[in-house]
């Protein structure tokens, strides 16, 4: 023990106590180079400028192109309602769109048809009014339908798609509540295949007054990621039943010889990727290897797909494609709102540079207050005196 002061004594230690001091690093302590423009007119404008003319001409560009898409879109959600089951009768104007290069001299006709066994199907009549060149697609569009649920999306097992005959009691819990019934399992599992959507579109357009048929395929309509990533299941028939919403299609279940190869089904696959919007469009057919000559066609689509359930609507839709896809606005738009800005604000900028110029660094607009100047001459009175004590 070593005594520092009468009757104090303190133990001798021996290491030095720990520092908190940070390392004399260029991060730790702060002296890493920065580069901090400064935000002038001079040096704004030249920014705002590039900006507006790179913009312009690709928003220009992109509404031209998209222009240049036409498309028939026809919503017949209330075909089995308003329809005529006798004759073809003019569609209400606020169910169809279109937009062709000729004027269309006839509006878009629809009529119910009822099978005997009571299935419904609803025959579309349209005029195509020019020659429109390869590729022609159809698609399906489904509004108020949300997709994008988070429960929703994870609604499948990864086992049964890619082909493994999983077990009841690993099957993926995301699947409930169509998981099993009577005790077996469900394949394909999940809220995703039992919500697919099931209206029939026949796979050709039939031509009407002496027009030919146009033929439509349903191949290669899926991503091609997504004809590896399915495969046939290994399960035997007496081991799983349909989605109940499936029924119709295998009233009897499955057999040996009628279980759904997800491999070669694209409509399935392109259902099972789900839309990140409630509005959306699913490809269901198309033709990339032939011309659509002008004339009178019809499409005649088995009604199946219930949409009260959910309040919304089901449409046919005829289009074809541009360099960005199908028949949007709405990114060129955007594109010359954002040019139109900069040249806005390149101009008021240009304006004040010319009328009320201002010398950088000028200690003219910099302003203090005789309060505030008094309180700093105390605060250092105060500081000198506090040093002069200590």
């Amino acid at each position: 023990m070593v005594s520092l002061f009468k009757g104090a004594k303190v133990p001798l230690t021996k290491g030095r106590p720990t520092s908190k001091r940070p390392p004399n690093t260029a991060f730790r302590q702060q002296r890493l180079k920065a580069w901090q423009p400064i935000l002038s007119p001079q040096s704004v404008l030249p920014f705002l400028i590039f900006i507006a003319c790179i913009f312009t001409p690709i928003g220009i560009g992109l509404i031209v192109s998209a222009s240049k898409v036409q498309d028939l879109t026809i919503d017949y959600s209330h075909c089995d309602t308003k329809a005529s089951s006798t004759d073809f009768v003019d569609i209400p104007k606020k169910y169809t769109k279109y937009h062709f290069k000729n004027k269309v001299e006839k509006r878009p006709q629809w009529k119910l048809t009822e099978g005997e066994g009571g299935e419904k199907s609803c025959d579309l009549q349209f005029e195509i009014p020019n020659d429109i060149k390869k590729s022609v697609f159809i698609y399906y569009k489904l509004t108020n339908f949300y997709q994008n649920h988070r429960r929703y999306v994870q609604s499948f097992d990864r086992g049964q798609i890619l082909g493994e005959p999983t077990k009841l009691d690993d099957l993926d819990t995301s699947c409930s509540p169509i998981r099993s019934r009577n005790d077996k399992m469900i394949y394909p599992c999940g809220l995703i295949a039992n919500s697919m959507f099931n209206d029939t579109f026949s796979q050709k357009l039939s031509g009407v007054e002496g027009t030919g048929d146009y033929n439509l395929s349903n191949k290669d309509i899926s991503w091609n990621i997504d004809r590896h990533r399915f495969k046939a299941t290994k399960y035997n028939a007496s081991d799983i039943v349909p989605p109940p919403n499936w029924m119709k299609k295998y009233p009897d279940g499955y057999t040996d010889e009628n279980i759904p190869d997800i491999h070669d089904w694209e409509e399935f696959q392109v259902w099972m990727r789900t839309a990140a919007f409630p509005k959306f469009y699913k490809l269901a057919l198309k033709n990339e290897s032939a011309p659509l000559p002008k004339g009178k066609y019809e499409m005649n689509i088995e009604l199946n797909y219930p949409i009260s359930l959910f309040g919304g609507t089901k449409s046919f839709v005829l289009t074809t494609n541009g360099a960005i896809g199908g028949r949007n606005m709405s990114l060129g738009v955007l594109y010359l709102i954002v040019a139109g800005l900069c040249a806005l604000f390149g101009i008021v900028f240009l304006v004040k540079l010319i009328f009320q110029p201002r010398t950088m660094g000028d200690h003219a607009y910099l302003n203090f207050d005789d309060g505030e100047e008094e309180d700093y001459e105390n605060a250092h009175t105060e500081n000198s005196t506090l040093r002069e004590i200590l």
